[in-house]
């Protein structure tokens, strides 16, 4: 039995309600299908890319890697999130237990971490590419990869992994009932009967510490990139790396924004609806994942070449 969130002090809580736009029940029904939608074409073009570089051999290459681990970053954090929030719009599952709430938490704070460092490895990637073309296939090497790899792992899951251990260390004696699609850090600390400056403190140093540097890396490559590019005399190959490379950061800018907006409105909660910060942390999951395959991929005419010689063999 679920505890009631007026329940006594002395009640532990074994498992939580997820409250999803329960204040606007209208945001469930026109959600759930672009959501759907959205869901089912990131984890199919995602599939489809990792199924791609993988039987396909002449996309074995480290560029491509970076980009598969990017894809399975972005199938984890969808399946980790959206499944569950279609389950409460469709079938009023709002509860979720308290092992499986801190798993989905941990999750989330490791893995889009871990994208951002991916971005970052895959525009230095495109810096070494187009600024020190010739020294390209000496530095960007299948080792280079290897311990890029092991570093976004790392350094990610040791900065992070304090986070849902710390809520998950929270005495929780009460309230049961979290004000989010999602088990958010600061959503369900302060539920806590326990003083949680700590963990709010923490979380905010690491997210700025490990996303901030990221785009300030990622954005000093693309200005050398974009240096680069003007200076190319070549007949159209500015234009090519500018179309190539400026997709890229868009995309970048685009993943970095939408967290940024969020961490502004949920200081502003009482200028905005409570809602707001709810919906972008849902999207944050599945939009840049819809859309990271069709950039990356789609756009890559070595990657459409595989998809077709693929789907040649399968007729």
């Amino acid at each position: 039995m679920l505890p009631d969130s007026n329940s006594s002090l002395s009640a532990e809580v074994s498992e939580f309600l997820l409250n999803c736009f329960v204040r606007s029940p209208k945001w469930q029904l026109w959600l759930s299908l672009p959501l759907s939608l959205l869901f089912l074409l990131a984890m199919g073009a995602n599939a489809t890319l990792l199924i791609t570089i993988w039987l396909e051999e002449s996309l074995h290459e480290p560029m491509y890697y970076l980009l598969s681990l990017l894809s399975l970053l972005d199938m984890v954090l969808c399946l980790t999130v959206i499944p569950k929030v279609l389950a409460i719009f469709w079938f009023d599952l709002r509860s979720i237990s308290f092992s499986a709430c801190f798993l989905q938490m941990f999750i989330m704070n490791n893995f889009l971490p871990m994208e951002s460092c991916t971005f970052l490895a895959m525009a230095y990637d495109r810096y070494v590419a187009i600024c020190k073309p010739l020294h390209y296939p000496s530095i960007i090497t299948d080792q280079f990869v290897a311990k890029a790899i092991v570093f976004i792992l790392i350094r990610n899951t040791f900065l992070t992994a304090p986070i849902p251990i710390l809520s998950a260390w929270l005495h929780y004696c009460g309230k049961n009932i979290i004000e989010n699609c999602i088990c958010a850090n600061l959503s369900v600390s302060k539920l806590s009967c326990d003083k949680v400056a700590l963990n709010k403190i923490y979380q905010l140093i690491v997210a700025w510490t490990l996303l901030g540097s990221d785009l300030i890396l990622i954005f000093l490559s693309y200005t050398f990139i974009l240096r680069a590019v003007l200076r190319l005399k070549a007949k159209g190959a500015a234009g090519k790396a500018l179309s190539t490379c400026g997709s890229h950061f868009i995309l970048i800018l685009f993943f970095s924004t939408i967290l940024l907006v969020f961490v502004f409105t949920h200081m502003a909660k009482k200028k905005v609806s409570p809602d707001i910060p709810v919906l972008l942390n849902v999207l944050h999951h599945v939009i840049p994942a819809a859309l990271n395959p069709i950039v990356y991929g789609v756009r890559t005419q070595e990657i459409k070449q595989g998809i077709w010689k693929l789907l040649r063999r399968g007729r």
